[in-house]
């Protein structure tokens, strides 16, 4: 089964790369898609695949469609990169492996907004200072949501968006707006992005609170920011088989560190504790031992876990709480180096001569378990004696 995928995808590649030849020949005049469809001879029922592989190359911006729907080739001087905005109107654009971005001016920012992956040409530099731009397409939209304060007149609103750099309002209808009132925090879906003349439209999807009552500002960030607050079902099943304990199974084939006196160093008001020492002395040298939970014994290559984990990046610490990247029964559980319990840990174990250099080390996967939960308060204490 594996290798009929393997040779499917191998497949696909291969008819991408033969499309994208065919289009940038320079005897290539661009066609529509019935007119593909007829050159490659592809059957009806095949013709879903052809308008994904036209789609993804337009995507990467690759090839672009004329206003008759007719596919060519970018052609020379055109690239694709991320439009930022600015609160004056004009903005740059950053491109994947360049170290310096471009200068666009404000009439000819296409209509691009602070994010949108765009097509663009340079063009003479106005100022002689930097490199210049101007967008010729608008190939995706970088935000489709927003969150920012509401402004109510009469017989329609606007959004105001927290994010400086989307530099224009959204306008809302009154049947849109949920009877928000000015001074609301709201979520607004986009659902007209506008162009030189027009502001973008939206309607309302979720009032966050007013901006007067307490906590709206950090949902509004939370909001602001699509930070995920819950976690699926299918990481929830995933989490029932996880054990509150190290079993003896899981300890066979590691190093035991279980007896080497062993301390955590964190804050007062720290739960997932991730990291501990240990350190002795042995015939003139130093041995410190570096020991990080070995959490990808519990998250597994390509679970539910590892991708959430791997889509959240890190936790997220705001002043009334904490958005964590693995589910609490792992952060503060089996994954927490938590005083008095068998843990699993990645270990770096040192030897380190009287002058402070590392004369050798180790890498190991080891079990530990910490004789002392200690904060930055109390080894402060015991440094000044």
């Amino acid at each position: 089964m594996k290798n009929e995928k393997n040779e499917d995808l191998t497949g696909r590649v291969e008819r991408k790369k033969k499309l994208l030849s065919v289009i940038e020949d320079e005897k290539y005049k661009p066609l529509k898609l019935k007119e593909f469809m007829y050159l490659f001879q592809v059957s009806v029922e095949d013709k879903a695949e052809l308008v994904e592989l036209l789609n993804e190359l337009e995507h990467e911006g690759k090839v672009i469609v004329t206003a008759k729907g007719k596919y060519q080739s970018l052609g020379n001087g055109l690239k694709m990169g991320i439009f930022e905005g600015h609160v004056k109107g004009f903005g740059f654009i950053s491109v994947e492996d360049e170290t310096e971005d471009y200068f666009v001016p404000e009439n000819a920012a296409g209509g691009a907004l602070h994010k949108d992956k765009v097509l663009f040409k340079t063009v003479e530099s106005t100022t002689g200072k930097r490199a210049e731009a101007a967008v010729v397409k608008i190939l995706e939209r970088g935000f489709t949501t927003l969150v920012g304060t509401y402004q109510k007149s009469k017989a329609f609103g606007f959004l105001i968006p927290d994010n400086i750099k989307y530099n224009k309002d959204i306008f809302i209808a009154k049947k849109d707006s949920m009877s928000a009132v000015t001074g609301h925090k709201v979520v607004v879906t986009i659902t007209n992005f506008g162009d030189l003349g027009k502001k973008p439209e939206g309607r309302i999807t979720e009032i966050i609170g007013h901006i007067n009552d307490p906590g709206t500002d950090i949902m509004s960030i939370v909001k602001g920011y699509d930070l995920p607050t819950t976690f699926g079902e299918d990481i929830m099943e995933q989490l029932d088989k996880v054990p509150d304990e190290v079993a003896e199974s899981e300890i066979l084939g590691r190093l035991d560190y279980r007896n080497i006196q062993t301390v955590t160093i964190d804050g007062e008001d720290a739960k997932d504790l991730d990291d501990a020492i240990t350190v002795s002395k042995e015939n003139g040298l130093y041995k410190l031992g570096v020991h990080i939970a070995d959490v990808t014994n519990y998250v597994t290559e390509g679970s539910a876990l590892d991708k959430e984990a791997l889509k959240r990046g890190t936790s997220v610490y705001l002043v009334d709480r904490v958005i964590p990247m693995l589910p609490h029964k792992l952060s503060n559980g089996i994954c927490s180096l938590n005083q008095g319990v068998d843990r699993l840990a990645l270990s770096c174990i040192m030897e380190i001569d009287s002058s402070g250099k590392v004369i050798g080390h180790e890498i190991a996967k080891t079990v530990i378990n910490v004789d002392r939960r200690m904060t930055y308060t109390d080894v402060s204490k015991v440094i000044d004696g």
